[in-house]
């Protein structure tokens, strides 16, 4: 037990005495006269970004369930290149680079591990994260590539309703670019984080991507450079 006889440091605990005469001063203390308080932890917002990419791919894997090797009403060639497509992860996307963070990092390997799984007539499967959450400006993505039986089906299937869990709204259809194909984007609420998704599908892949803290006019601009960056022919 501490002697209450002898005085204690203003702000100190009780129990600390004051040096003898001479003696170092003692350790300040958060509080005391002089000594600022310590400022919060901030907040990190990586639990929230996983729930909401976990509801975004979930339409991927149920969309997705619908590749399949359909010749009907398609050329050869169509179903030809539709076989030699591949979705790769470069080291950067949209001016942004791939963020290695072990959270983000395992997190996107699992949704490209998940897709794979769900889509065993998947050719290839992609999930990774670009950007950085504390700068606003993180970029997620995830696809798979095969042939689609009905890429306009699979397109409607991710967009209509709230179908990504997203809720999202201003659904507009989009340019997709010289590789073809169809392509949508929207606003929506990622759990009070405002952000744009896309997405797109083609004969040989369905990909989609989210721009947290953006829209979905800011998302759709990247469209055509992330498709040439992830999309390829083998």
């Amino acid at each position: 037990m501490s002697d209450p006889s002898q005085p204690q440091y203003p702000g100190a605990p009780a129990g600390q005495p004051v040096p003898p005469a001479g003696a170092a001063p003692g350790p300040a203390y958060a509080g005391q006269p002089g000594v600022p308080m310590a400022p919060p932890p901030k907040k990190s917002k990586a639990g929230r970004i996983i729930l909401i990419v976990l509801a975004a791919v979930l339409v991927l894997c149920l969309g997705g369930a619908a590749v399949t090797f359909f010749l009907v009403r398609d050329t050869v060639g169509e179903v030809i290149e539709a076989t030699q497509t591949r979705l790769v992860t470069p080291d950067t996307l949209a001016g942004r680079e791939l963020n290695t963070d072990p959270t983000f990092q395992g997190l996107a390997e699992e949704v490209a591990t998940g897709l794979a799984a769900d889509v065993p007539e998947s050719t290839s499967s992609i999930g990774a994260f670009y950007g950085d959450i504390e700068q606003e400006n993180l970029v997620m993505i995830a696809g798979v590539s095969g042939v689609m039986a009905d890429p306009d089906q699979e397109l409607a299937d991710a967009t209509e309703g709230d179908a990504t869990g997203l809720g999202m709204t201003n659904v507009t259809d989009v340019d997709a670019g010289p590789k073809g194909g169809s392509a949508r984007c929207g606003d929506a609420d990622l759990e009070g984080i405002p952000g744009g998704v896309c997405v797109w599908a083609s004969r040989g892949a369905l990909v989609m991507y989210v721009f947290y803290f953006s829209t979905g006019e800011e998302a759709a601009g990247s469209l055509v450079e992330i498709r040439d960056a992830v999309e390829q022919t083998s």
